[in-house]
């Protein structure tokens, strides 16, 4: 500690007590005047702990040069607090935009080494890392490292739903989980059976964990073309020494990684670690990335690429956020990054392309559906083909002006029989805290009225109807949306 701070801040508190407006005692006055010097002193103590962390990591030095952790330093970082205060990291991110406060995993939420994975070697510590964001030199964030699968409160009226990012490039993962999650509480039944949204709400948080692990593994086997699959886990000890060219993060360097065969052992592994995905200061999020991209392979994501895509994330507005690629890998299981039908070899005006464009080859569980209110008014809202806005099930992830949310009907017959959608139910859900209720929306394909009532209005029917409706009618083109009596939103 430097005993000149110290010095100052009691002089500094001195002054306080003996000012004559004072309204404390002297025996309170000293009181408070001890406590408070023990507040400054205990923060004083953690800029030193940062200020040695900071120089440890070569934040002093005007060089592109970062100088390894020495092992006392990587001591600190995991017993340090999970939690930062968002404060600190935006005062740190002022001085280097590349550096954020570090979001140590807790020992609970770790995995012994003799568990039996396979630690992850620096070559393809490499290759994951450009894979996600084209160089080895970005990390995550603040914002992805806290960020996890959190539930709402269990046997309530969203006891289904994850509790989401508004924005951010996590909200993307989110809600594609979201998705599966309803996917199993409603259809992971006999066919034959009824499906009613009692089955979303009914729901305790043994059954939550069941949907989260069932909801990952669906989509790691889908991505392991139905047979394998890989789940990275974190230890306490480093797996490899970073090459210089390579930021270090502790996090990624102590990954393990765990691969199966069949189906119900992904399941099973899983659900045994589940806290490792649901737990705050778990990294859950970046793991069942990284499990994502493990379980599709790094060679196969590139060659789900085409001309137009090097890797899954981009930065915006401070943060990565998923690329088209990501979603699909998320949805299809393949990397491709076009929204339209299979791959196409020629542009819009029919000329030849020097390299194809890979779309969605085949129909997915879990559709998707997109409006951009920017993207219309510049004609440039790529149009999503069938096999996105068609899934297997009526279950869509929605990209509505950039923001993430979810449509369902607990009828799976929806899609299957042409008479369902001429009037049907569509339950919306938007990821977020002040949504208190899940939306029932009435979806009239039939009448077809909405054109004639609304014939006569000018102007952009965008910025008149909200747009989840101008969403909805990029399926169902035409449709009247009844809202039901809840004040339209979004």
């Amino acid at each position: 500690m430097r005993s000149q701070e110290m010095r100052f801040c009691k002089r500094f508190l001195d002054a306080q007590r003996n000012k004559p407006e004072c309204a404390l005692s002297k025996m309170d006055a000293d009181v408070e005047a001890s406590s408070e010097i023990d507040e400054i002193l205990q923060q004083i103590a953690e800029l030193d702990k940062w200020r040695e962390i900071f120089n440890s990591r070569g934040l002093d030095l005007p060089q592109s040069y970062v100088k390894r952790p020495s092992e006392k330093i990587k001591s600190e970082e995991d017993s340090d607090d999970s939690s930062r205060p968002a404060t600190s990291t935006h005062h740190i991110g002022a001085q280097n935009n590349q550096f954020t406060a570090p979001y140590s995993i807790p020992q609970t939420l770790t995995v012994s080494q003799s568990l039996g994975g396979q630690p992850l070697s620096p070559e393809l510590a490499v290759s994951l890392r450009n894979i996600l964001f084209g160089n080895t030199f970005h990390i995550f964030n603040y914002e992805w490292k806290k960020s996890f699968f959190k539930f709402r409160e269990p046997f309530s009226d969203m006891a289904y739903a994850l509790d989401t990012e508004r924005v951010g490039g996590t909200c993307a993962i989110q809600m594609v989980v979201q998705a599966h999650i309803i996917k199993y509480l409603l259809f992971n039944r006999p066919v034959n059976s009824e499906c009613t949204m009692q089955s979303m709400v009914t729901v305790g948080e043994k059954e939550q964990r069941k949907a989260l692990a069932a909801a990952l593994t669906d989509i790691l086997w889908i991505a392991g073309e139905e047979q394998t699959a890989t789940v990275c886990l974190v230890t306490l000890e480093r797996c490899f020494t970073p090459h210089m060219d390579y930021k270090l993060d502790n996090f990624t360097e102590r990954l393990q990684l765990f691969s199966f065969n069949k189906k119900e052992d992904v399941l099973s592994f899983i659900y045994e670690h589940i806290q490792c995905f649901k737990e705050e200061g778990s990294h859950g999020i970046i793991l069942f990335l990284y499990s994502l991209i493990f379980s599709r392979t790094i060679d196969r994501v590139r060659a789900d690429f085409d001309c137009t895509t090097t890797h899954l994330l981009h930065l915006s507005l401070g943060n990565f956020v998923s690329r088209q690629a990501l979603l699909n890998l998320l949805l299809t299981g393949r990397a491709t990054p076009q929204v339209f039908n299979g791959t196409s070899l020629n542009d819009e005006q029919d000329k030849a392309l020097a390299q194809p464009l890979h779309g969605v080859l085949t129909r997915s569980h879990v559709g998707y559906l997109l409006w951009n209110r920017e993207q219309v008014n510049h004609a440039q809202l790529p149009l999503v083909g069938s096999m996105l806005k068609t899934p297997k099930l009526p279950i869509w992830v929605c990209n509505i002006n950039g923001t993430y949310s979810v449509l369902f009907s607990p009828n799976r017959s929806l899609l299957s029989d042409w008479k369902m959608e001429h009037l049907f139910q569509l339950y919306f859900y938007n990821g977020q805290p002040t949504q208190l209720n899940t939306t029932m929306l009435t979806i009239d394909t039939h009448s077809h009225h909405w054109e004639a009532e609304n014939s006569d209005i000018q102007g952009d029917p965008e910025k008149k109807f909200p747009s989840v409706e101008m969403t909805i009618r990029t399926k169902w083109e035409g449709a009247v949306i009844d809202w039901n009596g809840t004040v339209p939103f979004f």
